[in-house]
């Protein structure tokens, strides 16, 4: 299948994303991720390193700490998720796709050498597929 082989992670990322820094308030990031209906983001440093992503549950814990007793919240480094699983730029769609049936994640941020480029969901790797398909 040749054609597979053409079709890969950067050409079915999102590449416009928000993101946050380590030192961003983690109550102004939920306010972020509920304002654009988006359920993570990644957590970059100043040179745009991936250091952590910040998801959901991290900020589920966050609201529930803040609303329900009274905490103050602090630096999203507190509170994402660090050591994250990635994906480059020029992996295949196909063996992406196998990626995201083999794990419980929604979403991989994708790397080009240790520069964050973009994200890919298994909604975009569904989309590249059907295009595959009927190709």
């Amino acid at each position: 299948m040749n054609s597979t082989k053409s079709c890969l992670v950067r050409d079915y990322m999102a590449r416009t994303l928000v993101t946050f820094k380590p030192e961003t308030d983690v109550l102004d990031a939920v306010h972020e991720l509920v304002e654009h209906r988006i359920a993570g983001a990644p957590v970059v440093d100043n040179a745009g390193n991936l250091v952590g992503m910040l998801s959901e549950l991290d900020c589920m814990k966050v609201a529930l700490q803040a609303g329900y007793h009274g905490d103050a919240g602090g630096p999203v480094a507190g509170f994402m998720t660090a050591g994250v699983q990635t994906v480059d730029a020029e992996m295949s769609i196909v063996d992406l796709a196998q990626e995201f049936i083999d794990s419980r994640f929604r979403r991989f941020p994708v790397l080009s050498g240790n520069r964050l480029v973009g994200q890919i969901s298994r909604r975009d790797v569904l989309r590249a597929l059907e295009f595959i398909a009927h190709h």
